[in-house]
């Protein structure tokens, strides 16, 4: 099916320019030196790569990176200790990185979960479940807990699961004003209640 002439303008510039990204991004790891040596894990690769671009000053604002294989229904507390320690270990380098090339205060990391898990296990694991937590790391952040724990007793559960006592557009609300400077009111669709200053 052919588009208007438009629209056929748009994805032409827009294949060009994301080709044009994709041959500077290229150039990040030549410029990268780094005393860090990364784990050889995908998670660490990512991160490595990450601190390549970052490092070659591109101006790019948002990383984004995956660490699969949290869905864990059977053998979770070995699945699970193997999943966590491949990321504290990958971080672990991504912030000695950091360090080292004076970026600490330059970057926050928020990591989250897509899904939370069940309270009650299912014999060998947990099922999907609401409720969930995120973790903000990093040099300009004031560490601590934030919020409270949801209750554990069955009555405050909602059909067996946590009852989330916090919007996690809250969270995304105060990463985007209070990190970015940037206004979240019509990114997150609205306005939610925020947690106190969590940078320093």
């Amino acid at each position: 099916m052919m588009g208007n002439d438009f629209t056929m303008d748009y994805l032409g510039k827009t294949g060009l320019d994301a080709a044009k990204g994709a041959d500077i991004i290229n150039e990040a790891p030549k410029l990268y030196k780094s005393e860090v040596e990364y784990p050889n894990t995908n998670i660490a690769k990512q991160l490595k790569g990450v601190a390549q671009v970052h490092f070659a000053g591109l101006g790019t604002r948002v990383f984004y990176v995956n660490h699969g294989g949290f869905d864990t229904h059977t053998n979770e507390v070995v699945l699970q200790e193997f999943l966590w320690q491949q990321l504290s270990d990958a971080l672990s380098s991504f912030f000695d990185d950091l360090k080292e090339h004076n970026k600490g205060k330059e970057v926050l990391v928020f990591i989250f979960s897509e899904f939370g898990r069940r309270v009650d296990d299912n014999g060998t694991g947990t099922d999907h479940g609401s409720g969930g937590v995120s973790f903000l790391i990093g040099e300009s952040v004031n560490g601590g807990h934030y919020n409270e724990y949801p209750s554990l007793d069955p009555s405050e559960r909602v059909e067996g699961d946590l009852k989330f006592n916090f919007d996690f557009r809250g969270l995304y609300s105060d990463i985007l004003e209070d990190w970015l400077s940037v206004e979240s009111k019509e990114i997150v669709g609205g306005n939610f209640e925020k947690i106190k200053p969590f940078i320093r």
